[in-house]
């Protein structure tokens, strides 16, 4: 083809997986490989574990690489790509440019000047317009995606019902502003909006709210869900052992995520640290309104 790509069916050529922090990005590699599917790990470094990023047919690349990546992916075969992993949204100094981000430079610092949303759905559109086909880590690995119900022993009460009723609605009516993904509610009292911090500092936020006695109700819920109208390729709503620990130290009673549009990391060992510390672990539907 003339620009390099493989001339196989999209589906069957080597999946490129760019990769972050954590577990998910080898969760996904496996589950392609049992698939059949050819995969190349492209790690950025200073996320990705390099130990585990060792066992994959992979390459090291910093953010803004473009023109490294696009040059070895066509070499590699690749043309769909998953994005996978936690990564903190980068400053713009941050950036390693090569000539290819150099030149796309104007579109970057656009893509900047708005929430997080707003910069993935143009790091995808960047992806796209050199050829490439970003899809969703769900669509590739569907077995990371969160039930519906319970997981482990314990199940939310009446009351922690009404709780993730009224954070899946926060949620919802702030995320059309490019806001974050998670709240804490406690006895119909919202003790915690995630913006730019992320999910496990606004847990850290309600821990150290709670050991100074300006949150005096026990209990609450984090309630994660996606924003309405987000691209689902990229920056789903995620869970993993470590939400438990914080939500433990946040003394909450549970965490609900919406089900089929959310990840669960480690699903074992999120189920086993949640029964440890008796919290439970909620897979909801979220009500469509009539404004999406």
């Amino acid at each position: 083809m003339s620009d390099g790509m493989s001339s196989m069916p999209l589906g069957q050529q080597p999946l490129a997986i760019i990769c972050g922090a954590g577990s998910l990005p080898f969760a996904v590699a496996d589950a392609a490989r049992r698939r059949g599917r050819g995969v190349v790990l492209f790690a950025l470094r200073g996320w990705a574990d390099p130990a585990r990023a060792e066992s994959y047919p992979h390459h090291w690349v910093r953010f803004g690489q473009l023109g490294r990546f696009c040059r070895i992916a066509r070499q590699e075969g690749c043309r769909d790509v998953v994005f996978i992993g936690s990564v903190v949204r980068p400053s713009f100094w941050q950036i390693w440019p090569d000539l290819a981000a150099m030149r796309a430079m104007p579109r970057i610092i656009a893509m900047f000047r708005g929430g997080d949303d707003h910069l993935m759905s143009g790091i995808m559109k960047v992806f796209e317009d050199r050829g490439f086909h970003p899809i969703g880590a769900h669509e590739v690995a569907p077995e990371i995606l969160m039930p519906e119900g319970a997981v482990g022993h314990y199940q939310p009460s009446e009351s922690h019902h009404a709780d993730i009723a009224l954070g899946l609605a926060l949620v919802r009516a702030i995320g059309r502003f490019d806001v974050g993904q998670a709240t804490v509610v406690a006895g119909n009292h919202v003790l915690a909006v995630e913006a730019a911090e992320g999910t496990d500092e606004m847990l850290s936020r309600v821990a150290e709210l709670r050991r100074k006695g300006r949150i005096r109700s026990s209990g609450g819920v984090l309630v994660k869900a996606p924003k309405p109208g987000q691209d689902r390729r990229i920056d789903l709503p995620t869970i993993g052992p470590q939400t438990i620990a914080g939500a433990a130290r946040a003394g909450l009673a549970g965490i609900a995520v919406v089900s089929g549009e959310a990840i669960i990391a480690e699903p074992d060992s999120v189920a086993q640290a949640a029964d440890r510390e008796r919290i439970f672990i909620v897979g909801v539907r979220q009500v469509a309104s009539h404004d999406d």
